[in-house]
């Protein structure tokens, strides 16, 4: 029994860096060699409700030690931003971020400085920088 409960407390603590991290990561960078736009929208939507996650996490850590399953409901939440049957951070960033950001007016400030349509896929100058441009780098 201690071995099966040894297994359990692993495969628990296991669960969260790969749901919360390694996950994401593959998924994201199969979102940026994708075409799609939804896959990045999903991802980006998930980076910044985890960023956001873990700032309130460590400002709230005092009273968060004292709730025994916040682990748990974490990795549950979690769970649900990530697993692509749900599109749970694509929800929770349409329904809650992008509107406080409306309400706010931040969003058109970052349509009128972007020459491209504001769901467009386009490169901006540090990504241009960046990026090598065909025959550059090349071994003469």
């Amino acid at each position: 029994m201690n071995r099966l409960w040894a297994l359990i407390t692993f495969l628990h603590s296991l669960a969260g860096p790969v749901t919360m991290l390694l996950y994401p990561l593959y998924a994201s960078i199969m979102a940026i060699e994708s075409t799609s736009r939804v896959d990045d929208e999903q991802w980006l939507a998930y980076w910044i409700l985890y960023s956001f996650l873990t700032l309130v996490e460590m400002l709230l850590q005092p009273i968060l030690e004292w709730i025994p399953i916040w682990y748990d409901i974490k990795l549950a939440f979690v769970a649900w931003l990530v697993l692509p049957q749900f599109r749970g951070a694509a929800f929770m960033y349409e329904t809650f971020v992008r509107e406080n950001i409306k309400k706010h007016g931040l969003l058109d400030h970052v349509h009128h400085q972007n020459k491209s349509p504001p769901h467009g896929k386009g490169k901006n100058k540090f990504v241009d920088f960046i990026t090598p441009k065909k025959g550059e780098h090349e071994a003469s």
